[in-house]
């Protein structure tokens, strides 16, 4: 091939890579002075958190009497700049074109909100203290609440989800989907931001875990790996497009165990103190301290007398 060609074939490529109609689904038209989200902020963010909620086991925290507290207010400090600066970056990326130049009145709620984040921590720290302690006492092989905190994946993906719950719930788009994906990525566990769960949640091993985004769950629920709260249909509109926003997913009460493998779809609900095994799919309402499992094997025998 000639220079000449390569030039003319790449000249090619870059013309149709430019034309509109090839991109037009599937681009984001960046405003001069509007920022965007920032995976690695997003991160630090993330980070952040941890060893807040957790000192001693992230970052440099020293649990001195006298150091915590100075520590506890540089990591608030660095939280508070970056989560503004991302909360802004997530209402700027959803402007309409109506809203032009809006970025420096959004840096004020921006900052509001991501104060409001933080007043949240505290009770975001007494949930996670409760899913720690719930995962310990729920699996013998964990040796202690350090064990649990650094090493299971049940915790980074609970961890991620009432971060990014916390922040829907304050009405900041696109972040909260950021964080939850983020830790789909890194744990095989995928929890919708949407998705209302209560207190002392267990995840034991988790990878495939899959939590629809309107899905309720009690208090001291415990599911296992490959476990799916999903969605059995999409309604359709006039014209033929998914409905969004409406309840599809099942409703989890109190004190449920959901083995590995178990599918759960549609708006359902499985009653309080039930027990669903593994790999079963289950359609339809289940009273309180039902009990779902497989049925067994049937005997086969064969002409000869021999049998399975």
């Amino acid at each position: 091939m000639t220079g000449r060609e390569f030039d003319n074939k790449i000249s090619k490529t870059i013309e149709n890579l430019s034309d509109p109609l090839t991109y037009n689904l599937v681009c984001h038209e960046h405003r001069l002075g509007e920022p965007l989200p920032s995976i690695p902020k997003l991160q630090r963010i993330i980070e952040l958190v941890r060893e807040i909620i957790f000192p001693g086991y992230f970052g440099n925290t020293s649990l001195r009497p006298n150091t915590t507290r100075h520590y506890m207010g540089v990591y608030v400090d660095e939280l508070y700049e970056l989560l503004s600066q991302e909360i802004l970056a997530g209402m700027c990326f959803e402007c309409i074109d109506e809203q032009v130049g809006r970025a420096k009145e959004y840096t004020i709620e921006a900052k509001e909100t991501a104060t409001a984040f933080i007043e949240y921590l505290p009770e975001i720290r007494r949930k996670l203290v409760a899913d720690v302690n719930a995962i310990y006492l729920n699996d013998p092989a964990a040796r202690n609440v350090g064990e649990v905190i650094f090493c299971y994946p049940a915790i980074r993906a609970i961890s991620n989800y009432r971060m990014a719950h916390k922040l829907l719930e304050l009405n900041v788009p696109l972040i909260p989907r950021f964080i939850s994906e983020m830790a789909h990525s890194e744990t095989g566990i995928d929890i919708h931001p949407r998705a209302q769960i209560g207190e002392s949640f267990t995840i034991d091993h988790g990878t495939g875990v899959v939590i629809g985004s309107t899905t309720i769950i009690g208090n001291n629920v415990k599911i296992y790996q490959g476990v799916t709260l999903g969605a059995k249909s999409f309604p359709l509109d006039e014209e033929g497009n998914p409905i969004k926003g409406i309840p599809r997913h099942p409703i989890v009460e109190d004190n449920v165990v959901i083995y590995s493998g178990a599918t759960i779809l549609g708006r359902i609900t499985i009653g309080k103190g039930s027990v669903i095994g593994g790999n079963v799919w289950v359609t339809q309402d289940l009273p309180p301290d039902s009990k779902v499992v497989q049925s067994r094997p049937k005997e086969i025998t064969f002409t000869d007398g021999s049998g399975i």
